[in-house]
């Protein structure tokens, strides 16, 4: 008998193929924006209706994401004369636009609107600092905290440490090997004009830069910056009228969660993380499996979390992670290269968004790196990945995005080439 929370994936597969991101838009990636997320949502949104080709009447449905630092979705879209059918502001950050990316799907086939752009926007080195420093380490220990401030787990990397020490402890995975992850991102951050840290670090910058939380150096861990995101998300019967090709969104797992989400701790193996669950969603739903995909976009707060999501969500065995991100493979010119605009790590962090968009360009065909552009304005890839040239991946058919809010919550979600 199947368990009682099992999803019967024959159920969900008919929405395959049904929905597209058809528009993508950024921010450039800063440090002292100067401006409010308000501001920068506008900017991100407005830039995303342009690469639709769309206007402020095409849209009607807006999401949103935040950690008490972003805006309100009805403001937002107020300022830029959209006229909204539905709006929901989300709590959240790391898993949240897979999640909500599923979220559009559902509001759009139940007839509540018909295109949703979502985004996120964040000061997030100006104004809140994830890490857990400045006004906010001086706030009382209230409610659920008790359950990690009082044992000093404040920031992210304090509070993810000890899942990455674990599977050390299981597998013998080693720093050194999960090093490779900073230096395949950097490499593809390097062909990335916008990218916020363009320079390619070596493992051994890595693993010679300071400690931050054992075992996690200084290059171990994101980058922050000031910036905001957006995509939107139609049918794919509409989104094929749009200016740019659409990226079709195949399966969608959002918000998974290990049995105890709160305290992942409680519930072992620790060096297991939710997309162990997440996978049982995503792959039957796809009707593909993680052998065939081109590209994968893993949430890179920290080298490990990219090393834990590619094992549980299967693309290695369990306790061979190690092995396969120091193996070359996640590199542009490797088998399945991962975080070609570099990610949070190099480009700059906003919640898991910028990967999505950089998967979108790269099923386009249209990444934006420094190939040249043809007579057609089109560019014209070389496929040379050299430092400062090319990281658009040859013949990208499909892509997987993996999204971490934290060892025991994941979401995630499958994307194809539209030929039509």
């Amino acid at each position: 008998m199947s368990p009682a929370n099992a999803i019967d994936a024959s159920s969900e597969k008919y929405l395959r193929g049904k929905y597209a991101i058809c528009g993508v838009g950024e921010t450039s990636y800063r440090r002292g924006s100067d401006e409010t997320t308000r501001a920068l949502a506008t900017w991100a949104i407005g830039n995303a209706m342009e690469d639709a080709g769309m206007t402020a009447a095409d849209i009607d449905g807006m999401l949103d994401y935040s950690g008490n630092d972003s805006t309100f979705a009805n403001f937002v879209a107020g300022d830029l004369g959209i006229r909204l059918n539905f709006y929901m502001d989300v709590h959240g950050g790391g898993s949240s636009i897979e999640a909500l990316i599923g979220i559009a799907m559902g509001v759009i086939e139940a007839g509540m609107c018909k295109t949703v752009a979502i985004f996120r926007a964040m000061n997030g080195y100006s104004q809140i600092r994830i890490g857990g420093t400045g006004a906010r380490s001086a706030v009382p220990i209230v409610g659920d905290q008790i359950h990690n401030r009082a044992y000093g787990w404040q920031s992210a990397g304090q509070m993810f440490a000890p899942t990455f020490l674990r599977h050390m402890y299981d597998y013998g995975t080693t720093p050194e090997q999960v090093a490779h992850v900073k230096q395949a991102h950097a490499k593809h951050a390097s062909n990335n004009p916008k990218a916020y840290y363009k320079k390619r670090y070596t493992v051994a910058d890595v693993i010679n830069s300071r400690i931050i939380c054992k075992p996690l150096h200084l290059l171990d861990c994101c980058v922050e910056t000031d910036n905001a995101t957006c995509v939107i998300v139609t049918r794919l019967d509409r989104a094929r009228d749009c200016r740019n090709r659409a990226a079709v969104i195949q399966s969608v797992a959002g918000r998974v969660s290990k049995p105890r989400a709160d305290m992942h701790y409680q519930h072992g193996p620790i060096s297991t993380v939710a997309g162990h669950y997440a996978k049982n969603i995503l792959w039957p739903n796809a009707g593909v499996g993680p052998e065939d995909i081109d590209v994968t976009g893993s949430y890179d707060a920290f080298t490990f979390t990219t090393m834990l999501q590619l094992e549980d969500y299967g693309f290695c065995k369990k306790g061979e992670g190690g092995d396969y991100v120091s193996s070359g493979a996640i590199e542009l010119g490797g088998k399945r290269p991962n975080n070609t605009s570099g990610g949070h790590l190099c480009e700059g962090y906003t919640h898991g968004m910028n990967m999505v968009i950089e998967n979108t360009r790269q099923l386009r065909g249209e990444v934006d790196d420094s190939c040249p552009v043809g007579p057609d304005g089109k560019k014209q890839h070389t496929y040379d990945y050299s430092e400062g040239g090319c990281r658009q991946v040859k013949n990208a058919e499909l892509s997987a995005n993996l999204g971490w809010a934290n060892p025991g919550t994941g979401s995630a979600m499958v994307m194809a080439r539209d030929h039509k």
